[in-house]
This record gives C-alpha cells, structure tokens and sequence, in this order.
C-alpha cells in the first residue's frame, strides 16, 4: 500500500488536489503508476469537484497505463472515509462513524442508504452511521446539510466556525483550538451544549450569535484578548466532545456492538477520542492514523479491491509508513550536495551519539525509510528532544516551527512503560488520542506535558519503528525516562517533509541542532544556541 498527499511535493500544506497533478506531481514521484492498472477508484473530498469527474477521468486514460476494459469507479466520500478505518482495522465487526464538515451531496451517493421521503439531490452528508462487518457494510443513517453557512449543521461545521471565530485568516486551524482550550473556562461565556437529536446535531442561536461576532474572540498572545479566546475554545471543544459522546451513544444503542470505527476530519480531535474511549459505552475504538481527507485515498484503493474486485484485503493499520520507498542513491545524493554550513558524520554508534545529542539539551531531526502518510510524525519524520527540559517547548514552538507559544509537544513512549506515566490502558501506535500524565511525572515531564495534565503519546514497539525503539531504550538505560519528544520535521507553516532535501533544509533554517539520516548524521558548522540560552 503506497500514499502520498499532494502536500508532501508541493510543500503547500493542505494543498488541494487539482488537474494536472497526476501527471505533473504524482507520476514523476511514484514510479509504481507507471504499470499497467486494472483499476481506478475516484473519491471527491468538496462537492464541485465531482461536476469536473469528467475531465478527470480523461486525465486519468492519457497518464495511466490502463489496461483494456479498466473500468474508472466513483465512491462517495464518507463510504471512503469508512473504508480507510473499518477494513484496515482489527475488528471482524464495528459501528462506522464518519464525520466532518462536508461530503458528497445525495445524488452522488454510491452507498444505500434510507432517507426521509422528498430529500433533496443537493443535500450534503456531514455525519454517516453504519454498522460493519467484513463483506458487508450498512449505512444507517446520516445526517444532511442544504450547505447553506447562514444555517450551517453538524459536528464538522461548529468545529469549522469555532476555529474561524479564532483564527479568521487560517485556512485550517483546528488543531490549535485543542491546545488552547486547556487555557479557558468553558463556563465564563455562559454558552450551552449543542443540540442533538438522535444522530442529528444542530448549533444553538447563541452558538451563532457568538460566530457572528466578528473579530470578537480572535486569537492574541496575551492579555484579555488571550483570555477570551481560550474561554471561547474551552467552550467550543466541550461542546463538540458532549455532541460526540451523545452521538457514539446514540450509534451503540442502535447497533449493540462493542468495537468502533471512527474516521473523518473531526476524528483528529485527540481530546475528544481520548474521551470516547474513556466514557462511551464502545469496549474497543479504532482511528486511523489518516483519518481526515488525506486518508479516503487509502478508502478509495480499499473500496476497489474488496467492493469492485472482489479481492479479500489483508492490509491492517499497524505502521503508518505508507510513502513512496526511498531511494538509497538519493539520501547519498543529498549528503554529498549539503549546502554550505552543514557537514555531515558517519558515526560508528548513531544511536548513541544521537543519545548524547539529546541529553545535552539538542533537538534532533530523524529522517528515516518511508513518510507517514498521516499528519502526525511517528518515527520517520520527527524531531526529537528531551521531554524533562522545561525550555524545549519554546524553543521548537519559535525557533523551529514558527508558531504559538501554547502549542503542546506530542511524544513516544516505549510500550512497555506508557502505563506508568500515562493513564493508558491500550497502544497508541498513531497518537490518535490524549491521555493524562500520571500526577507524579508531571512535574518531570514539563515539555510534553499541556497545562490540563494531559499529552499525546505514541507508544514505540520494537516490530512497529526499530530504529526509534532502540534510540528510546538506549535513552532510557543513559536517563531513566522512557520518553522523548516527538513532533514533525518541518518548518513554519510547512506539512511532513518527504525527501532528503526537504529535511536537510529544514534543519537549515531552522533551530534544529543536527539530522540523523541513517546512517548519517548531519550538524551545522555553526549551532544554535541550545534551549533557555541567554547567550
């Protein structure tokens, strides 16, 4: 299984796909288009673009190597979201839940679903309910949307309307409405819970009225404005993880299953699943490392090979390596061209010497085998530092990533000590959800741990990343903490690195001390100064 997002080529984050990509972009990264194919499966992520299939389509016959009699089949969008979770997860059977802010519109709909009498073509999906079993997938319900924002409904569109009451000019900023939320008080605006009826959430008139207010709750750093803005998130994310309980209720209650497959963008929300698992009546809840747009390609592949031919899938959700193979010619290329101001080593113990790098208070890039086809590092696009350094979080907050100071730093834990400091009673191979710090470790955990308690952790096994499980139990053994940071190798505003280049320019312009490109590791002549420096 191969997935690359556009983003990771054009290094626009959350770049949307257009005309022209397959063959401009996508063919001249992944060789593997260039064989014959027997099929092709389509998924749309907005509802115009499917009043363009057919120049897509076209673009498809002239790029790929079709064979003769290849037929090219459309999916509807929340039937791919589910595909990307349901059959790639571990359960024989489980509820499906998908959602976000829009789908496909009615007409489109390549799934049977029963809807009321006289439902309008046009109407979009923005909530799916399902109950799963392998070879048999059935959609119980959904919920629809005239996509009118003077009137906008479900889970997705709050969310969507929260973020821009904060960040009006961020095209997508719904990750920092999680981190700033544990700053406020989620009762000093005085808003109430959203409404919901059965699988059907709608936004209350004072909900609106507060969206309405323009300019009112934009995000600052500091002061009163900080303050309203955090109360305003606060209340926005309990709102949401209220709706959400009630609705994954509402989902046992009609299917009486234990195990649940959730997947859409709001799936992202570790704060909310991490309540979900804890609170919902559902014994076992499964979320795909990808489980927003990027990920229905992985749900259209899926969708073909079991629905179209035939074929019983045996791909299961256990690493999230899914980007093109890197080519070894090509990491040599790249350390042989370093731009001027970085040399690279070849250390005899990479392991160690990226162990000393990091106990000496350096933050480390690692550039390893395949990229995530998620957005979250686990491994192979990361930036590594000591979690115990109360000063890290400023420092890759400002002088790596270009971003706010409250962002919080997710992290890896060996497998075998996650219940220890955290309050996890399961992996968390995808950080798919938020857990607590353990009281007795907060205090010496300040860089992972977020001012509620809580953090994001990625639990390390040794089949799952074996470079980074050896480099945490050789942490461990020199610090007696099993648990680094772990954020994403980029820059400012930037998505994943992909290749060598990206990474090692990273490192370049940013504060990052060194790259580990095993079996390189490559330093600058001249280094930042380290965490909390004065100098």
């Amino acid at each position: 299984m191969y997935s690359l997002q556009k983003e990771r080529i054009s290094r626009h984050k959350h770049h949307w796909g257009r005309l022209g990509d397959l063959p401009d972009r996508y063919l001249p990264t992944m060789p593997l288009l260039k064989e014959p194919v027997d099929l092709v499966v389509e998924g749309y992520s907005c509802d115009t673009d499917i009043e363009h299939a057919g120049a897509y389509q076209e673009e498809v016959r002239k790029t790929l190597s079709l064979k003769e009699g290849a037929p090219i089949v459309l999916v509807s969008h929340h039937l791919s979201h589910l595909y990307s979770a349901f059959y790639p997860s571990p359960f024989e059977e489980a509820a499906g839940l998908v959602i976000d802010t829009q789908g496909s519109r009615a007409g489109d709909f390549t799934e049977e679903v029963e809807l009321p009498p006289g439902t309008g073509s046009d109407l979009l999906e923005v909530a799916s309910f399902y109950r799963c079993a392998r070879g048999r997938i059935e959609c119980l319900a959904k919920q629809l949307w005239n996509g009118d924002w003077a009137r906008p409904a479900g889970l997705g569109c709050f969310y969507t309307l929260l973020t821009k009451s904060l960040w009006p000019e961020n095209e997508r900023g719904e990750d920092k409405v999680m981190g700033l939320a544990a700053f406020g008080d989620p009762d000093a605006l005085g808003l109430p819970d959203l409404d919901v009826r059965g699988h059907e959430v709608h936004i209350p008139p004072a909900w609106m009225a507060t969206f309405g207010r323009l300019d009112a709750y934009v995000y600052e750093p500091g002061g009163e404005d900080f303050r309203r803005a955090a109360n305003l998130a606060a209340a926005g994310q309990r709102a949401f993880e209220r709706a959400l309980a009630k609705l994954a209720e509402w989902l046992h209650a009609r299917t009486g299953l234990d195990a649940l497959a959730f997947a859409g963008g709001t799936a992202l929300n570790c704060s909310a699943n991490g309540r979900l698992i804890r609170e919902s009546p559902f014994r076992e809840v499964f979320v795909p490392p990808a489980p927003h747009d990027g990920g229905t390609a992985i749900g259209c592949a899926l969708y073909g090979l079991i629905a179209c031919l035939g074929v019983d899938s045996r791909f299961r959700w256990t690493v999230d390596f899914l980007g093109p193979h890197p080519d070894p010619s090509g990491i040599e290329a790249a350390v042989r061209g370093l731009p001027d101001g970085l040399y690279a080593e070849r250390p005899d113990d990479l392991i160690g010497e990226l162990a000393e790098l990091l106990a000496t208070g350096r933050v480390v890039g690692l550039h390893q085998g395949r990229s995530e086809s998620g957005p979250r590092a686990l491994g192979n696009r990361s930036i590594l530092g000591d979690p115990r350094n109360p000063d890290l979080q400023d420092h890759l907050n400002f002088q790596v990533k270009g971003r706010e100071w409250f962002r919080p730093l997710s992290c890896v834990v060996l497998a075998g000590h996650a219940g220890r400091l955290f309050e996890l009673d399961r992996p968390a191979p995808f950080m798919q959800y938020a857990a607590a710090v353990r009281p007795e470790h907060r205090d010496l955990l300040p860089g992972i741990t977020h001012v509620d308690g809580t953090a994001r952790p990625q639990t390390a096994e040794r089949d799952g990343t074996p470079f980074l499980h050896a480099l945490l139990t050789r942490w461990h053994e020199r610090t007696g903490t099993p648990v680094l940071i772990n954020t994403s190798l980029h820059g400012p505003g930037e998505p994943l690195t992909e290749t060598p280049e990206q990474s090692i320019e990273t490192l370049r312009r940013t504060g990052l001390h060194a790259l580990a490109m095993p079996p390189y590791l490559i330093r600058k002549e001249v280094e930042p100064p380290l965490p909390g420096d004065t100098k």
